[in-house]
C-alpha cells in the first residue's frame, strides 16, 4: 500500500481508525510506566529519597527488580479480573474502568513520601504501583479484543496493531520527559515526582476518548442486541444499518455464536478443550505473549540507561537521552510497520523477520559484552550501540504489534474473552518474571543475559515458520478453517520458501473447507427438519 492509498483509507474508515486509535490510547499505560520507572530509577534525587543509595550492588539490582515488577504483579490481577467484568458490563465499560483505576493508582504513586517516613513512602510507592498496575492489566487484555471485535476485516491487523503503537508513544514520551527533568528540574523531590504527575495525562485522554465510542459487536450479538449490534458495525464503516455488507457481517456473528450465547467464564474455560481445534486455537495466543516476553524488550526498556552505561554512555543524562533516541525508533518502526507491512507482508513475515533480527542484534551485543567486558568505548562500541536501536527495529516490525493482533484474531469468538484472560496473564506474569530477574541477571551473568534472549529469539522464528499460519485477510468467523486440517502444511505453505520442503502436498483451501461445512450444516438441518416431521406425524 502507497503512501496516498494509506492516506485514502484511512479517510474511508476514519471512525474505525478514530475507534482503535480511542481504545489503543489505553495502551499508552504501560509504555509510559516502561519508560518512566527505567529512568527514574537512574535520578540521584529519587536515590536519594528513598534511601536506595545506601544499599550495596546486590540491594540495589534487588530494589530495581521489585519496583518495576510490582506493577506487572497488579497487572496479573487485573487481566483475571478482566474476563468477568468484560463478559458481565461489556468491553467498553470495563475499558472506561480501568482508566479509573490506573489514574487512582498514579495519584497515589505522585504523593508518595508526602508527610511520611522513608519505610512508609516506599511502600505507598509500592501500593501505588500494584493498584495502576489493575488498570494497566484489564486495558491489555481488553484493548486488542475490543478493537479486533469492531474492525472490518482488511484493515483489523493494522487497527489492533495500534496497540503496540500506542505503548511505544508512552513509553517515547516518558524517556523524554525523564530527560527533561534530570536536565531542568533542580536536584529535589520534585524531580522524580513530575514524570509520576505527568503520567495522569494519558488516563484521562483515554476515558475522555473511550465515552463516545460504541460497544463491540459481538458482544453485543452475544446479549442477543442485534440492533445495536447492527448499529456498531454500520458506524465503524460508515454506512447504513440496512447495507448488505452490514447484515452479511452481522448474519455471520449470530451464526458463529448459535448456541453459545451468554456463556458463563467458567463454561468459557471449559470450552476451550472441547475439540482439538479449539484448543489448539486457544493455546496459540498464550505461545505468542510468552514468546513476546522472552524477546528481551522489557529488559532494554526497564534497563536501557544501565545497558546504555555497559556500553560506554556513561553520564546520566546522555543515558536517558540515548534512550529517548531508543524510543524513537520503536514508534517511527512500528508507525512505518502498521501503514505498509501489517496488511501487506502479514502476520506470519513480520513475526519471522522481526525475530531472526531480533535474535541476531541480541547475539551480537552478547557477544560484544563477552568480548570487551569493560565500558570503555571502542570502535565496535558504537556498532553495539546501533544493535540496540536494530534491535528496537525489529522487534517493531515483528514481535512488538503482531503478538496482539495475531491473538485477537486466532481466539474463538465464543471464548475469546477467556482464551485472552489466559495469554494476557501469560504475558504478565512472564513480564513480572523477566523485570525481576533482568537487573540480577545484568549483575551476575552481564553478556549471558542477552545471548540468551537472542537464542530465545531464533527458537521464535523456528516456531512462526513451522507452526503459525497466515491469518491475514479472513473474517474473525472464517479463521477456525485455517485450523481444520494440515496446519503444519498450511503454515509452511504461508512461510517464505516453505513450499520447497512440501514437493507437491498443499493444505486444503479454506472456500473448499468452508464449502463442504456449509453443505453439512444444511445437510444437518435438513436431517433435524426430517425427524421433526416424522416426529409430529407420530404424534398424529
Amino acid at each position: 500500500m502507497g503512501f496516498k492509498d494509506a492516506l485514502a483509507d484511512i479517510s474511508r474508515y476514519r471512525n474505525a481508525y478514530t475507534l482503535a486509535l480511542s481504545a489503543s490510547m489505553g495502551s499508552i499505560f504501560f509504555g509510559w510506566d516502561t519508560g518512566l520507572m527505567g529512568g527514574i530509577l537512574t535520578l540521584e534525587s529519587f536515590q536519594q529519597y528513598f534511601g536506595i543509595d545506601k544499599l550495596s550492588a546486590s540491594g540495589q539490582a534487588n530494589f530495581n527488580g521489585n519496583i518495576v515488577s510490582v506493577m506487572q504483579a497488579g497487572c496479573i490481577f487485573g487481566v483475571l479480573l478482566t474476563s468477568w467484568t468484560c463478559s458481565r458490563f461489556g468491553r467498553k465499560r470495563s475499558l472506561i474502568a480501568s482508566g479509573v483505576i490506573y489514574i487512582v493508582g498514579s495519584m497515589i504513586q505522585c504523593v508518595a513520601g508526602l508527610g511520611s517516613s522513608q519505610a512508609v513512602a516506599l511502600r505507598v510507592l509500592y501500593f501505588g504501583r500494584v493498584f495502576a498496575g489493575i488498570g494497566v492489566g484489564m486495558v491489555s487484555a481488553l484493548a486488542p479484543s475490543y478493537i479486533s471485535e469492531c474492525m472490518p476485516r482488511h484493515i483489523r491487523g493494522r487497527c489492533t496493531g495500534l496497540v503496540q503503537f500506542s505503548n511505544n508513544i508512552g513509553m517515547m514520551l516518558s524517556f523524554w520527559v525523564n530527560y527533561s527533568a534530570s536536565i531542568n528540574i533542580p536536584y529535589s523531590d520534585m524531580q522524580w515526582r513530575m514524570p509520576f504527575v505527568v503520567q495522569l495525562v494519558p488516563g484521562v485522554l483515554f476515558i475522555l476518548l473511550m465515552i463516545p465510542q460504541p460497544e463491540s459487536p459481538r458482544w453485543l450479538v452475544e446479549q442477543e442486541r442485534y440492533d445495536e449490534a447492527a448499529r456498531t458495525l454500520a458506524y465503524v464503516v460508515r454506512t447504513s444499518v440496512d447495507d448488505s455488507v452490514v447484515l452479511l457481517t452481522l448474519d455471520e456473528i449470530k451464526a458463529d455464536f448459535i448456541g453459545k450465547q451468554r456463556t458463563s467464564l467458567v463454561s468459557q474455560f471449559r470450552m476451550m478443550g472441547e475439540s482439538r481445534q479449539i484448543a489448539l486455537r486457544c493455546s496459540i495466543p498464550s505461545i505468542l505473549t510468552f514468546f513476546q516476553q522472552w524477546t528481551g524488550t522489557n529488559a532494554i526498556n526497564y534497563f536501557s540507561p544501565q545497558i546504555f552505561a555497559a556500553l560506554g554512555i556513561t553520564s546520566t543524562a546522555s543515558g536517558l537521552f540515548a534512550t529517548g533516541i531508543y524510543g524513537l525508533v520503536k514508534v517511527v518502526t512500528v508507525g512505518l510497520t502498521l501503514v505498509f507491512a501489517v496488511e501487506s507482508w502479514g502476520r506470519k513475515l513480520c513475526l519471522f523477520v522481526g525475530a531472526v533480527g531480533q535474535g541476531l542484534s541480541m547475539l551480537w551485543i552478547g557477544g560484544f559484552g563477552a568480548i570487551h567486558p569493560q565500558s570503555t568505548i571502542v570502535p565496535a562500541s558504537y556498532v553495539s550501540i546501533i544493535a540496540v536501536y536494530l534491535y528496537a527495529v525489529f522487534f517493531c516490525i515483528g514481535w512488538g504489534p503482531l503478538p496482539w493482533v495475531a491473538a485477537s484474531e486466532v481466539a474463538p469468538n465464543h471464548v475469546r474473552p477467556a482464551t485472552l484472560t489466559v495469554a494476557v496473564s501469560i504475558n504478565w506474569l512472564f513480564s513480572f518474571t523477566i523485570s525481576r530477574l533482568t537487573p540480577v541477571m545484568l549483575e551476575k551473568i552481564k553478556y549471558g543475559t542477552f545471548l540468551l534472549f537472542g537464542v530465545c529469539c531464533m527458537i521464535m522464528a523456528a516456531w512462526t515458520y513451522l507452526f503459525l499460519p497466515e491469518t491475514k485477510g479472513y473474517a474473525l468467523e472464517d479463521i477456525k478453517y485455517l485450523f481444520e486440517e494440515d496446519v503444519i502444511v498450511r503454515s509452511l505453505e504461508d512461510a517464505p520458501g516453505g513450499r520447497v520442503f512440501l514437493g507437491g502436498k498443499r493444505a486444503m483451501p479454506v472456500e473448499d473447507i468452508r464449502g463442504g461445512a456449509d453443505i453439512q450444516d444444511l445437510s444437518d438441518s435438513s436431517t433435524k427438519g426430517d425427524e421433526e416431521c416424522i416426529e409430529v406425524c407420530s404424534d398424529q
